[in-house]
Order: C-alpha cells, then sequence, then structure tokens
C-alpha cells in the first residue's frame, strides 16, 4: 500500500487523491502552504506552523474552509495513517478549482490537502563537515510585489536561483535583494557569528519568517548569545566566524564556503554545533504528540 493523503475529508490511497486540472493551485501557483517535521512521534510546533498558515492565507485573501483544531486532527490522523513517527508533512490550501481566469473568486471552496512522507535535501557529509554556497544572479522577489512572510505556493523565484547554485555545481544559493543586501536561500534563513554575535537577516528585506529560525533565534538568547536582526552584506558573511542555515526541510545546517572564500577555519563553528544541538533536543518534545 502507498501513502495515505487527506483529501478534502477523505482519507485515500496516493493513487486516488487527485485534484482538478483546473485548480488554480495547480494553474497559477495560488495557494499557501506549510512543510512541518515529525520526530519521534512529535509533530513539531504544529501549532505555530498553522498560525502562519493562516496568516498567509489571510495575505492572499485566501479562505481555509477548516478550522485550526480540525487542522490539527486531519494532520495528526494523516501522520498515524503512514505509520510515521520521523518525517515530513506538506500541509497545502489551493485556491480550488475555477476556470481558466485568473479571477479567485471564482474558484467557490479551497482544496485541502496533507502528505505524510519523508525528505532528504543534501547529503548526510554536509550535516557533518558543512557545505558551499554561491550567491545568484536572481534577487529576492520584492516584498512590495509578494511579500516573503506569505508561504505562497508560487516558489518560481527560489526555483530559478536553485537552478543556478546546481549550475555553478553547489547545492544551495544565496540570495540578495534588489539592494543588495543578504535575504536568505532558496529555501532556507541563514545565520552568522561573529566575535560572538550572531547575524540573521531581517524578514522586511524578504526573508521568511522561518519557524526552525525562530526556534534557534530562542535557543542562542538562552545559552546567552546576542541576537541581531539586520541588514548585512557578502562582505560580512565574507568575514564570519561561523555560518548556518536553517530550515523545517533542511533543519540546521553549517556553512564552510560562501562564493569561493572559507568561512572561519573551514570547518562547522563551535556555536553552530551548540546550538544544533540544542534544536535537536527539543524537537520530540515541542509540539504535538501524535499518540
Amino acid at each position: 500500500m502507498g501513502l495515505i493523503i487527506y483529501l478534502d475529508g477523505q482519507y485515500l490511497e496516493e493513487k486516488d487523491a487527485k485534484v482538478s486540472v483546473f485548480d488554480h493551485g495547480l494553474l497559477y501557483g495560488d495557494g499557501v502552504f506549510e512543510g512541518i517535521r515529525v520526530y519521534s512521534g512529535c509533530i513539531f510546533r504544529l501549532e505555530q506552523h498553522l498560525d502562519r498558515l493562516f496568516s498567509s492565507a489571510k495575505y492572499i485573501m485566501l479562505d481555509i474552509p477548516m478550522s485550526k483544531d480540525e487542522l490539527i486532527q486531519a494532520t495528526v490522523e494523516t501522520v498515524r495513517r503512514n505509520n510515521l513517527r520521523d518525517g515530513y508533512i506538506r500541509l497545502v490550501v489551493t485556491r480550488g478549482k475555477g476556470d481558466l481566469g485568473l479571477a479567485p473568486w471564482k474558484c467557490p471552496k479551497a482544496t485541502v490537502f496533507i502528505i505524510a512522507s519523508t525528505i532528504k535535501l543534501y547529503p548526510a557529509e554536509f550535516y557533518e563537515k558543512g557545505m558551499e554556497i554561491v550567491t545568484v544572479p536572481t534577487t529576492r522577489n520584492r516584498n512590495e510585489a509578494l511579500n516573503a512572510r506569505a508561504k505562497t505556493l508560487n516558489y518560481l523565484n527560489n526555483i530559478l536561483a536553485k537552478i543556478e547554485a546546481k549550475n555553478a555545481g553547489v547545492e544551495e544559493a544565496l540570495m540578495l535583494d534588489a539592494s543588495g543586501f543578504v535575504a536568505e536561500c532558496t529555501g532556507d534563513n541563514i545565520f552568522l557569528l561573529r566575535q560572538g554575535v550572531m547575524l540573521t537577516p531581517p524578514t522586511y528585506l524578504g526573508a521568511l519568517k522561518g519557524i526552525t529560525r525562530d526556534s534557534i533565534i530562542e535557543l542562542a538568547r538562552k545559552e546567552g548569545i546576542e541576537v541581531v536582526e539586520q541588514p548585512f552584506t557578502r562582505f560580512d558573511v565574507y568575514e564570519a566566524d561561523e555560518c548556518f542555515l536553517t530550515g523545517t526541510a533542511a533543519e540546521a545546517i553549517p556553512v564552510v564556503k560562501v562564493d569561493g572564500r572559507v568561512i572561519g577555519d573551514g570547518k562547522p563553528g563551535a556555536i553552530t554545533w551548540k546550538l544544533i544541538e540544542r534544536y535537536r533536543a527539543i524537537t520530540a518534545v515541542d509540539g504535538v504528540k501524535i499518540d
């Protein structure tokens, strides 16, 4: 038996879980989503993810046809039906079925589906030894055009940057905003450490307000590390003592080289490792249990 998918109130086998070719999520990327982790039977920070889902939906004026409690129940049940103890959840709300025009008001009801499976973004050795990234020509969308605080289905901006990274021989891209400030990577937030101070770009530059990002910031402050959200350029990245990325799918991963410049001593830093360990310690206890 394949995966069991939640789709508009039903739990269906993967082969039977289908959406219309007229769904505006497919036709126009009109919808919102969340990527959520499961660790040892705990859905990590599920309520925070759902809060962000509803905020994203409000931004694009999309009515989610389920309450937060109903989404929690559906997510937990989807995980249970797939016997998943550790893995990845993709919760998607599209505008729903409409016509071939753009008008969202011609889509009478949103489509909701939930996939509970697994994901692996990077090789294991990247987590142990660190990874290399490059800055790419594609800049982050301007917030005036599409605010990065909304986690929408329209990811073409990130995909183009990902292609450029792959063409350069690496797995991840550093994206700048239109003014040349560091925004984020294609699917991850970025952090620097310089003389014991941790820097990360503010969300108004086009960075997603990541759930993992917020978790790392909280953990750093508990460790007494000063965290500053402020604009910075690639110069600051190059002279950093440590660098790492965070994201639900990527978790937390060290970066040891950017644009050919070695970061620090070329190895994952001590503070990076400490925060990764602290993060791993909370993942199985901070969230909604499926048992």
